[in-house]
Formats: C-alpha cells, sequence, structure tokens
C-alpha cells in the first residue's frame, strides 16, 4: 500500500528568498542535530548535471532537468525513531540515506534504508516552489491513478497547533517581526495581507512493505513528516533576518564549511 500526500506550505516570501532560506535552514539544522552520539554525515554535496544523471524522475514518473545539486547525507538517528522499530532493528541498521537532486524550483528527495530495509521501504519527495496561494491544482502532473489517492494538507505556520516540547518563542511567526523586511508578525488572515507571498508543494509518497507494520508505521510517518514541515518553515520564517541577503554562493561556501567541520568531529562524539 502506498500512501501519496501532497502538502501545500504557504510563505510570505518569493521562491527565490525560500530557496535560499530554505537551504541555510537545513545546513543549520545539520549541525545542530549532530553530536551526543548522533547527527549527520554529509557524503556529497556537488553539482550535477546530464553526464552524471540522465535524468531526475519525479513521483510522476515525469522526468526532470538533470541540472543542479546533488546531496547525499547519512541521519544516525536510533533514539529519534519509534520504539518498536528500535526493537525490531538490530544494532547499527537505524542509518537512514537522504539523496537529492536539487533542480530549483524543482526538488526530488529519496530516502531510504539500504543496509536494513532495503526495498522494505520507499519514501520519495517531490517540491516545487511556485508564487502564489497554493491554488495549482495538480503541479506536480500526477496521472489519473495517482492523483485519485492524492491527499492534500496545507500547513499554516502561524495558526497550526505546535506540540509543547517543539515550541520555541522565538521561531513563533505570531511574534516574528523582519527587520530586514519587515513581514510579520503573521496574524490570523495573515495569508490574505502578506506580500509577497508563494507556496511550497512538497508531495510525499511513502511504501513501508514490513507485514503487519504497515499501518502503524504509515501513520507515524504522516504525523512524523507534518511535524517536520511545520517546524522547519516556522524556523525558516523566523530566521528570516539572518539569511535574507545571501546569495546561493554564501549557500554552498557556508555548506562546504558543515561539512568540513563536521568531518572533523570524532566518531564516537559525532554517531553511534
Amino acid at each position: 500500500m502506498v500512501f501519496i500526500k501532497e502538502f501545500r506550505i504557504l510563505l510570505p516570501m518569493t521562491p527565490d528568498e525560500c530557496r535560499i532560506g530554505h537551504l541555510y535552514a537545513i545546513d543549520e539544522a545539520s549541525r545542530d542535530e549532530t553530536g551526543g552520539g548522533e547527527g549527520v554525515e554529509i557524503v556529497e554535496n556537488v553539482p550535477f548535471d546530464a553526464t552524471r544523471f540522465p535524468d531526475v524522475h519525479t513521483i510522476s514518473g515525469q522526468p526532470k532537468t538533470a541540472k543542479g545539486q546533488y546531496t547525499h547525507k547519512i541521519y544516525h538517528i536510533s533514539s529519534k525513531v519509534p520504539a518498536f522499530i528500535r526493537l525490531l532493528a538490530p544494532k547499527g541498521s537505524l542509518e537512514i540515506h537522504e539523496k537529492s537532486w536539487n533542480c530549483f524550483p524543482f526538488v526530488h528527495t529519496e530516502i531510504s534504508n539500504p543496509d536494513y530495509m532495503k526495498d522494505g521501504m520507499k519514501f520519495m519527495i517531490d517540491t516545487i516552489y511556485a508564487e502564489g496561494k497554493g491554488k495549482e491544482e495538480n503541479i506536480h502532473e500526477l496521472p489519473p491513478n495517482l492523483l485519485s489517492k492524492r491527499q492534500i494538507d496545507f500547513i499554516d505556520i502561524a495558526n497550526d497547533p505546535v506540540s509543547k516540547t517543539d515550541y520555541k518563542e522565538d521561531e513563533d511567526p505570531t511574534k516574528f517581526t523582519s527587520e530586514k523586511t519587515g513581514r510579520g508578525p503573521l496574524v490570523e488572515d495573515w495569508k490574505e495581507t502578506q506580500d509577497p507571498i508563494m507556496c511550497c508543494y512538497k508531495l510525499v509518497s511513502f511504501e513501508f512493505k514490513w507485514w503487519g507494520l504497515q499501518t502503524k508505521v504509515e501513520s507515524v510517518m504522516k504525523r512524523a513528516e507534518r511535524r517536520l514541515l511545520l517546524n522547519l518553515h516556522r524556523k525558516l520564517f523566523c530566521r528570516m533576518d539572518q539569511w535574507h541577503g545571501m546569495t546561493i554562493e554564501d549557500i554552498r561556501a557556508m555548506e562546504e564549511k558543515t561539512q568540513r567541520d563536521l568531518q572533523k568531529v570524532p566518531d564516537h562524539a559525532r554517531y553511534a
């Protein structure tokens, strides 16, 4: 059984600004999540073109222009998966591989556990950054058989509830005003008043093949993905004054520094 959900996240910025902000937030998270026996291992972060990857296929099967930035990361996250997964999985198996082809404004991401689950888990995300309020009916060009399965979930970074454990006052869009742009705070009807405004269309496809656990794991993954996207984009907006005005060259230099710094961290401190 495969579930397909399209998350639509509205943000008070342009797609080009979101590109910078998203990469900044991901790099910051890589640093914050590394340490104490777990973290992010950056295997590759390099430009790519058709000579290396002939094409990049979306969830719908549509090919995309293969030119952009390729990243391969390994997440060592044994304490951050559900307890029943830890009980089933042998030591050392909880390493999640993330491969991403960033062909802005399109990004294709594949997440796997090749050492243990192998083909037992298929997790893909297609992202398109576009201007507007998320009204595009089929921006991912899904064929009828997949379109009929797709669920749409709008994420409101200001008004959707956040758990007590996730809440941080400095990442609350209802309390943040950007000194550089004057945007915010995001109050009740902010989607009708903010200009510019754009939407991240994130199409998530997930299949889990362990018999007897499919329903439970898929339910966990749905909740986890929504929580991740909500918190990430709240942070992205509230960190605007840190990344606004940066260029893609600035971001690549920051990513290279992060990769070098993480390689210097001793293995026992970086991940188990």
